[in-house]
Parts: structure tokens; sequence; C-alpha cells
């Protein structure tokens, strides 16, 4: 018996020692840094946002066409009622959700890059705006985090605008995407929604269009700066018709944020990129950025490159129903020569050289 009590003391010593030198282990462990949490918050932030983007749409979708075949199908029933019934309202301003747009998980994703907006003159909210946003890159990342989630300051930099910012109409009509971009005051690139916006729902409203749009984004690469522009005149007469300034703005760093496959003018992929892009509105770009455990591997997340947004002056547009298209042209060619004066008193201070131009297509 005392032999038992003895073996049985014995062990619950080494036990006793086994954990003390395990939590000794475990206590004498580098623990994570502040700086490394800051760094995996922001690449979560980024990750969450960039497969929000490509997969919520589709996954929603697919999703309610298999509870149709299960006993849950009432879901489908009544959220396919519901988007009958709210079919209209991208058309019509959107439903935004202040609370999204200053979603603490947004300062984390500015974090990243990180990107910054920089204004150089004042926006009355007596107006309407055009924002000509430039360039379209893979992802608009510079848009979107400037002029939805005003994690850059918008709202203080300019106070009394609500900033807009249009995207494919086609986005509008997945499940549940819908609703994510509507909050955040994404409205469909049309001009239902856009005369809606700069017509019926009051001045101060700023509605950001990615001008260059599916057709920029085939040339998007680093060190490249090239922008579709010359013959895009329709957000130009719209902002005739309703009285809108045009107001330039250029994200210097779009460009770097990932690394594209461009296929060259004339060749078959090139043209079976343009078809696509002609029929369903963006273009299958092939392109890849960094991977999520390593900056040297390779994914679908885009590199830490700095984006700064510079939003230039304002100009002024009078109110014509019907323009001309010699009128048209006029403030056309004074927005291009806003943008450029803009590009080039800027580009060196934001990761350009002296000798980089802005190339107009």
């Amino acid at each position: 018996m005392k032999t038992i009590i003895a073996a049985c003391s014995q062990n619950l010593s080494g036990s006793r020692a086994s954990v003390q030198s395990a939590l000794r282990t475990l206590l004498a462990a580098p623990w994570p840094s502040q700086r490394d949490i800051c760094s995996w918050l922001q690449l979560l932030a980024v990750l969450q946002w960039v497969l929000s983007f490509l997969l919520l749409g589709t996954v929603s979708l697919l999703l309610l066409v298999y509870l149709v075949f299960t006993s849950f199908w009432p879901i489908s029933a009544l959220y396919l009622a519901w988007i009958i019934f709210d079919w209209d309202t991208p058309e019509k301003g959107g439903r935004r959700l202040p609370c999204l747009r200053r979603w603490p998980v947004w300062r984390h994703f500015r974090d990243y890059f990180p990107v910054k907006l920089v204004k150089t003159h004042d926006l009355s909210p007596s107006h309407n705006y055009i924002i000509g946003s430039h360039p379209h890159g893979i992802l608009c990342v510079g848009a979107f985090c400037n002029f939805i989630t005003g994690s850059t300051g918008f709202g203080e930099m300019f106070p009394g605008i609500r900033p807009f910012l249009t995207t494919l109409a086609g986005n509008f009509r997945l499940p549940v995407f819908r609703e994510y971009l509507m909050s955040g005051g994404l409205c469909p690139v049309t001009r239902r929604a856009i005369g809606y916006l700069l017509s019926k729902n009051g001045t101060g409203n700023a509605v950001a269009i990615v001008i260059g749009g599916a057709a920029e984004s085939l040339s998007c690469r680093p060190g490249v700066t090239t922008l579709i522009l010359k013959n895009r005149k329709g957000f130009v007469r719209m902002a005739l018709q309703h009285g809108a300034y045009l107001v330039p703005s250029f994200s210097f760093g779009e460009n770097d944020l990932f690394r594209q496959v461009v296929f060259e003018e004339g060749s078959w992929m090139r043209s079976i990129q343009q078809r696509f892009q002609k029929m369903m509105g963006f273009a299958p770009c092939v392109f890849y950025g960094r991977g999520l455990t390593s900056v040297q591997s390779r994914g679908f997340l885009p590199y830490a490159r700095p984006i700064t947004t510079v939003v230039g002056e304002p100009v002024t547009v009078p109110k014509i129903e019907d323009p001309s298209c010699e009128t048209v042209d006029m403030y056309h060619e004074m927005y291009v020569r806003s943008l450029l004066k803009l590009f080039n008193e800027n580009k060196t201070k934001y990761g350009l050289s002296e000798t980089d131009e802005l190339r107009i297509l």
C-alpha cells in the first residue's frame, strides 16, 4: 500500500512539474506585438472586402437557388418578392447606412495601403458635382475608400457634401450584394440613377464616376498611366443638363496594387477580353497580387502600396437642357485640361517622376 501511495505521489509531482514547465515555456514565448496585431487586422479588412466584391453576389445567388429545393424555400420566395418590390431603389438614390460607412474595419482597410485623401479646393453644398475618378485600376480601391467608407475624412474635408460612387448596373441585380452596395452609397452608372441624384435629391451631392471603366482596366499596370477619356463625353453632357460642376480627381498609386498580364492590341486574347467587355460590361483581367500568408507568394490580395487621391478644382458648368455637341466638346476639353493640370502639379509629390506623362486615349 505504501508503495502504491509513493508511486502516485511521484506521478503527481511529475505531472505538476510538467504543467509548470509548460506554463513557463508559454510565458517565455514572444507574444504578438501591437504592430503585428494591427497588420493582421489590416490584412483581414482587405480580405473581407475583396471576397465581398468577388464572391458575395455569386454565393448569395447560388444559396438562394439551392434553398428553393429545400424546406427553406420560403426564404428564397420572400427575398424574390422583396427584390421585385425594391427593384427601382438603386436608381433612386439607394439606401445609405451611415453606420456601415463608419464601420471601424474601414480604418484598418485604409491603413493597409495606406489610402490618403487630399483636398485642393472647397466644394460648396449649394451645388451638385460629378467627380471624375481616375484611373480605374483593377478594383478601384482609391475611389471606394475615399468616396464610400468615409475613413479618409471626406465628410470633414467637404462639409455638407454627400459622396456617391457609381458601379455596373448588373451588380444591383445580385441578391444580398445589392443591399451591401446601396448601404455604402453606391449607385448604378446609368443616366436614370445619376440624373436622380443630380436633380431630385437636393444639392450637395457628389457623384463619383470612374470614367475609364472596364476598358481602362485592361491597360492597368505599374509605371504606365493611360486613361480612356478622349471619347468619353456622356458625363459632360449629363453635367450640362443638370448644371453639375465637373471635378477631376486622380488616385496616385492605384495602378501599383496588382500585376496584370497585358495582352497586346490585335492579339486573340485581347479580342476575347474586348468582346467579353462589350457583352458583360466588365473585362476579364488576368492579374495577381500578394498571397494571404506571405508578401512573396502570389494571390488575389492587393499589394500594400500607398494611394493618394487628389481632388481638384471644380469646373463651373451652366445648366443647358439640350447642349450642342460643340458645347459638350468645349467643356470636355476644359475638364481634360483641369485633369492634366492636377496630374502635373502633384505627380512628383506622390511617387511619380517629372518625366512621367498622362496618356489620354
